[in-house]
């Protein structure tokens, strides 16, 4: 199992309109996962919330065919755009998840979708920043979704990578993944500094049991999960 993030340079020069979410420690830490999967020119790859399209690009320059979607316009507009100035082919729609491809099946999927356990019950917007993050009380509004969405959008043998943090239960996602007859394990992990997100919802974090009292760091973990 991999505990180092992949370097920044990795997934190039990037572009990003206010309030979409830029390239972080999670997305280099999937950057790096994705790296150590064999990608040829004769697979599709999804990448779901795709935010800047980093992780897209990198399929591309893999060498996959590549989609990507996300419920934010602006997320969107951006992810083409980095497309276009990277001279890569990127099919970038607008939508919930899986939605815009329900008709479609992949051999890769990635994801870093929103995780961050917000105070609010449930997400009400699908713009401005904090959709990028805010995943209601425990933080796994997408995620189970994508949970129960993964196999039926993946072909045989196909895989899904998808990194979230610790605070949303690492077990919990592992057990959705199995219980829909994908083989998951975690295959990279690491720790980093408490954001300004992260920090801002401390106090209400501590509250729920969610970070305990001396705890200043966070873990990130990618999942890998492959259909038979």
């Amino acid at each position: 199992m991999t505990t180092a993030a992949a370097r920044p340079t990795d997934l190039g020069s990037l572009w990003t309109l206010p309030g979409v979410y830029a390239p972080q420690a999670d997305t280099y830490l999937l950057a790096s996962a994705l790296h150590g999967e064999r990608i040829t020119g004769d697979m599709d790859v999804l990448d779901i919330c795709t935010g800047s399209g980093a992780l897209a690009l990198l399929a591309a320059r893999m060498g996959a065919r590549v989609s990507a979607t996300d419920i934010s316009r602006r997320a969107v507009i951006t992810a083409r755009m980095n497309a276009a100035r990277a001279g890569h082919h990127v099919r970038v729609l607008r939508g919930d998840l899986t939605a815009p491809v329900a008709e479609q099946r992949f051999d890769m999927v990635v994801s870093n979708p929103p995780y961050v356990p917000a105070p609010q019950t449930h997400r009400t917007h699908s713009h401005g920043p904090a959709v990028a993050w805010d995943a209601g009380h425990g933080g796994r509004q997408a995620l189970d979704r994508i949970c129960a969405q993964a196999h039926d959008v993946l072909r045989p043998h196909g895989v899904l990578l998808m990194v979230h943090s610790g605070l949303c239960g690492v077990e919990e996602t592992l057990r959705r993944l199995t219980d829909t007859d994908l083989r998951c394990s975690v295959t990279n992990r690491c720790h980093v500094p408490f954001g300004p997100v992260i920090t801002q919802r401390l106090s209400w974090l501590r509250s729920r049991g969610l970070v305990g009292a001396d705890e200043d760091t966070e873990e990130l973990v990618v999942i890998r999960a492959e259909r038979s």
